[in-house]
This record gives C-alpha cells, structure tokens and sequence, in this order.
C-alpha cells in the first residue's frame, strides 16, 4: 500500500487527488495539508468529496508527514519550498506540479533530487507529455520555412503566465531547434512590433472562467498550417499522472525526474 500526502488538500486540484486515491485500491491518504489560517483544519479530508477517510487536515506539515512515502504538491512556489525542505530532512518523496518557479528556486529542487527522489513536471497529464514529445517530431521536421506560436488558455484564477506547460512546450521545440528559449521567445504583442523574426517563439495567453487546460503549437508555414493541441476536460487527468509518478518514484532512491521518464519516453 502506497502512502500519499497531499499539499493544499482543500483546493481544486487537492480534492481531485482525494477523489482519485480513495478509487485506488493500492494507495491509501497518509495527510492532508493545508494553511495554518485554513478553516478546515481538523476536519475529515474525505468530508470534502463525501468520503470520510479518518485523516484530519493539518497544518503542521513535520507531525503530519510522519508515515508518508510521497508528497504531492501542486500549490505555489514558496509553499513547495518549505515542503520540499520537510521532505527532504524526513526522507520523503515528491511528485511536484507546481509552476512558476524561478531558476534560482528550480537550482533547490535539483540540490534536493540529491537526497531524495523528485518527479517535477509543468504537467502530469499523460496526453500532454506525449504531446511534448510530438512537438520533438514536428520541430525537427519542420525547422525551415515555419513559425512557431504557442497559445495557452487556462481558467480566471491561474496566478501565473505562461502557464508552465506552455513554457516547457517553449522549451522542447527551442532545444529540438538549437535556440536559446530565453533569447527568442516573444511573450505577446501590441502596436507596431515590425515584421516578426523567423527565429521567435511566441506565446500567447487567454484567462477565462473555469477552462481547465488548452495548449496548441502552432507550425505555420507559406500554403499551410499544423496545429497540435492538447485540452484537458477535467482536473483528472492530472491527478492520475501524479499517481503514477508517486508509483515510479517507489523504485527510485533519489533524483530529479519528470514524465517523460515516468512514461519511459526518453
């Protein structure tokens, strides 16, 4: 039996992880935590999808993780942080979905893979890391005589843009391509920019309602066009990737991995 935390138990992605564990039969919730200011500190995590399970929220992360084999964090940068520094002074794993972090703070999580066993990915979709490796085909194929554009559309309480799927899809056609994503990205447009340069990748972002996840490349070309696009209906596509990476992590002792090694896709 697999004994899986999870960081902000409380929100969307949080009670969509407590919905797939409890259908799990091999994996059981060790803890649920959340803010020390959360008013669902001390309750039933399963009360919150109509499943009592016997675990309090809890907000004293140490005490809590006692019993854990993987943490599953999908909250922001700061709060991963701090987990992360937990779970690395306890022995405990980590599948990480957070974005937004900084080169400096991604430099920590690498420093951690050190000592424990880490799966960081932008996305824990299994559609979208197939998706990154399509990209790998197309950027190779269609390196001259095509613009690149990425475009992204995410739900109105996404704190971050790009979105970090959006960047990483960035980052797989630039490397497959040899560019520097830093030097040739262009995140937006506005007035006159002048005629784009054929070494850009652009970005483009939408904020709207509850949209769960879009993300299209586009390869466009003089007489044609090829889109690749990805879009997550529900929030459990994601809770089932992070469960198999919590799965894949069971075999490894430490290092920095992501989905692309947890679907053997390397």
């Amino acid at each position: 039996m697999l004994n899986i935390a999870i960081a902000g138990s409380t929100g969307r992605m949080g009670r969509t992880l407590l919905e797939t564990i409890a259908e799990s039969p091999d994996m059981r919730l060790s803890a649920a935590l959340e803010q020390k200011n959360s008013p669902f500190l001390g309750k039933d995590a399963g009360e919150l999808i109509g499943i009592p399970c016997g675990v309090s929220i809890n907000a004293d992360t140490p005490a809590a993780l006692s019993g854990s084999d993987v943490l599953i964090d999908f909250t922001r940068p700061a709060g991963t942080l701090v987990h992360l520094a937990i779970c690395r002074k306890q022995g405990i794993k980590m599948v990480i979905g957070t974005t937004g972090f900084t080169t400096d703070e991604k430099d920590i999580l690498k420093s951690a893979a050190n000592e424990i066993a880490i799966v960081f990915a932008p996305n824990m979709s299994v559609g979208v890391n197939i998706l990154f490796k399509l990209l790998e085909v197309a950027a190779h194929a269609l390196r001259d005589g095509y613009d690149i554009e990425i475009v992204e559309a995410h739900h109105r309480h996404k704190v971050d843009a790009p979105s970090g799927t959006a960047l990483r899809m960035g980052e797989v056609i630039a490397q497959t391509l040899e560019r520097d994503l830093s030097k040739v990205a262009v995140y937006g447009r506005e007035g006159v920019t002048g005629e784009r340069l054929p070494e850009t990748i652009g970005f483009s972002t939408i904020r709207g309602g509850d949209i769960v996840g879009d993300h299209t490349a586009i390869f466009a070309g003089i007489g044609d066009r090829i889109e690749i696009t990805h879009k997550a209906s529900n929030r459990k596509t994601f809770a089932l990737g992070a469960l198999r990476a919590a799965q894949f992590l069971m075999k490894q002792q430490k290092g920095l991995f992501d989905m692309q090694d947890v679907l053997g896709l390397r």
